[in-house]
């Protein structure tokens, strides 16, 4: 997903939601830290994770999933689209929501994005384990975009995270 489809996504995601601030969970968070050319792995998903601000019942994202999520209209009119989340569905640091990165442009249409900062999102990512992920975080770590001191930190802010999981984490970020 590039950086126009990015910025489409927010605006439509604020429109569907009437909304005007949404939460960027996923690999496509890092269109709010990144500007310029983003690594390859990082342009590959066609779908952005968006929640809801305040969505504890989790029909704000069944709202964007029926509207403009995948195999919808807009998806196949755009060849992305937009998966409603809560925000629980990241395994995440403590401390994440006071680190969200404020992402907004022209073509936001007055949508303000709340990305994950880079090092939550890599834990975040490293945690789930998915191959993709796997190679997200490979991409981040040798552009020199997060630093394993910092990611090491966040990881050990992870509450109640299974012990082969931490670990398989620690080696990717030693690797």
């Amino acid at each position: 997903m590039n950086r126009e489809e990015f910025d489409h996504a927010i605006r439509a995601a604020g429109s569907i939601l009437d909304v005007d601030e949404i939460l960027v969970i996923g690999s496509q968070a890092v269109h709010g830290s990144i500007g310029g050319q983003l690594p390859e792995a990082a342009l590959r998903s066609v779908e952005i994770d968006v929640a809801a601000l305040d969505d504890d019942d989790g029909s704000q994202a069944d709202l964007i999933d029926g509207s403009i999520g995948e195999a919808s209209m807009f998806h196949q009119s755009f060849g992305f689209y937009v998966q409603g989340v809560v925000a629980e569905t990241a395994v995440l640091p403590a401390g994440w929501r006071e680190r969200l990165i404020q992402y907004q442009s022209p073509a936001t249409g007055g949508v303000v994005a709340w990305c994950l900062e880079l090092h939550d999102l890599w834990v975040s990512k490293a945690i789930a384990g998915r191959p993709k992920d796997r190679e997200f975080c490979r991409a981040l770590l040798d552009a020199g975009y997060v630093e394993r001191v910092t990611l090491t930190a966040r990881l050990s802010a992870v509450a109640a995270l299974d012990t082969a999981i931490a670990r398989s984490v620690e080696d990717m970020i030693r690797a």
